[in-house]
């Protein structure tokens, strides 16, 4: 089989895999050697879902020992099989970033004799690209759980981020569908890479001559909808995860149906606004201060389709508001609606020097219609709103045609 053929079908198994970011790396180009991570070396580009596409992603083989019923790759899937060879992605990857494609490499793979022998393979092709070709180019590497830790230790050294997935939302669910994988393993591989990117840190506060590893840090990705688990699981897992290993991201991605699928897995994909609830919920957790059963009570253990997670909390928590922009800390102003993280920057300046009105958060451009019932401003103080039955009628935002643009606007700016 020829390159290209293999590059159609890995490049197309590689697509289920969402964990792309290329965010965090700040890589110079080495003397004599090509591409770099920093500045405008790598271009992000994300669609309205949250998916950032910019790199060459494929697999290294979609051949896999594991049976994962919801993997189109498992050992029992019949699907065209393909392998590349490190050398041959070395070259793609120098091929397609002097063409201008791409601005770096997102490698992953299935599981092909042992994850020693798997996570050597990928090894070898940063090592290549570092050390032979001199590329600086963004590279981010699959954690092979269950790698043995000096392998680990070898990605890091030439990666700039690794991600190992932990597939599913709880262990039990792991236990039905791929019982090959557990939480503990991969646990375990968080775990190692955790440890030696903070041993890294602490060398080079010492040296600032030490060696990096995975200076973009890890992150992980979790199937949503592929199981009942509700969205109260999912982000209690992510919640763990980011305490115990610091992870940068989580990512989610909806269950998409395969071909000749188990029984136990749903006829049809989740809405992807579901996905869409959970990034938002994530987002809360990390920059808004909000614990997962505040998102998720155990009355609702579902994420709202209809309504934001940060306005459904407002609605169960009407007790709470509204809130006076002129004397509440910060903590609480995060917690309005419609008021994001640079919003509550400015409106903790403004307010040393003068009361805020709604025109100031006019200015600010402010939802004022969306806003106007949490909170009390020098010239308004809302009567009778938040009584209203009605209020989350009024304000579910109504359907629109999404941009392709205010995804990334949000990412950049951290505003809900």
């Amino acid at each position: 089989m020829d390159v290209r053929a293999k590059l159609e079908i890995l490049a197309d198994a590689a697509k289920y895999d969402a964990s792309c970011s290329s965010s965090g790396a700040k890589r110079r180009t080495p003397k004599g050697g090509v591409g770099n991570a920093e500045g405008m070396g790598i271009c992000h580009s994300y669609t309205p879902d949250g998916r950032c596409v910019s790199l060459l992603k494929i697999l290294l083989t979609n051949l896999c020992i594991y049976d994962c019923q919801y993997c189109i790759n498992r050992i029992s899937s019949d699907v065209p099989r393909a392998r590349f060879t490190p050398e041959e992605v070395v070259q793609l990857t120098l091929d397609f970033y002097r063409r201008n494609y791409i601005e770096g490499l997102f490698l992953s793979s299935g599981v092909i004799k042992s994850p020693d022998f798997t996570m050597e393979q990928l090894v070898r092709v940063a090592q290549l690209l570092r050390e032979v070709h001199g590329f600086g180019g963004y590279i981010h590497l699959k954690a092979v759980p269950g790698a043995s830790p000096e392998l680990l230790a070898q990605a890091g050294r030439w990666a700039d981020r690794l991600s190992a997935n932990i597939e599913l939302p709880t262990d039990g669910d792991l236990q039905k569908l791929a019982p090959q994988k557990s939480f503990a393993e991969t646990g375990a591989t968080m775990g190692a890479i955790h440890a030696r990117v903070a041993q890294a840190k602490a060398e080079r506060e010492e040296s600032p001559r030490a060696p990096v590893f995975a200076p973009a840090g890890q992150s992980t990705q979790m199937i949503v909808g592929a199981t009942p688990s509700p969205d109260a699981a999912v982000l209690d897992t992510a919640n763990r995860l980011y305490r115990r290993f610091a992870l940068k991201r989580v990512y989610y991605s909806a269950y998409s149906p395969i071909p000749a699928g188990d029984v136990r897995l749903p006829a049809k994909a989740p809405p992807l606004v579901r996905e869409h609830r959970l990034y938002q919920a994530d987002w809360l957790m990390r920059f808004y201060g909000f614990a997962p059963a505040e998102l998720t009570p155990a009355e609702a253990p579902q994420l709202s389709l209809d309504l934001d997670p940060k306005l459904a909390w407002a609605l169960r928590s009407r007790a709470l508001f509204p809130v006076d922009v002129n004397r509440a800390p910060r903590e609480l102003l995060l917690r309005v609606p419609g008021l994001g993280a640079r919003t509550v920057q400015r409106l903790l300046r403004i307010r040393r020097w003068h009361a805020v009105t709604l025109a100031d958060l006019a200015r600010l451009k402010v939802p004022l219609s969306r806003v106007r019932p949490f909170v009390v401003t020098a010239d308004h103080r809302p009567t009778l709103l938040l009584d209203d039955a009605r209020l989350a009628e009024r304000l579910r935002a109504p359907a629109s045609q999404l941009s392709l643009f205010a995804s990334a606007e949000a990412a950049r700016t951290g505003e809900l």
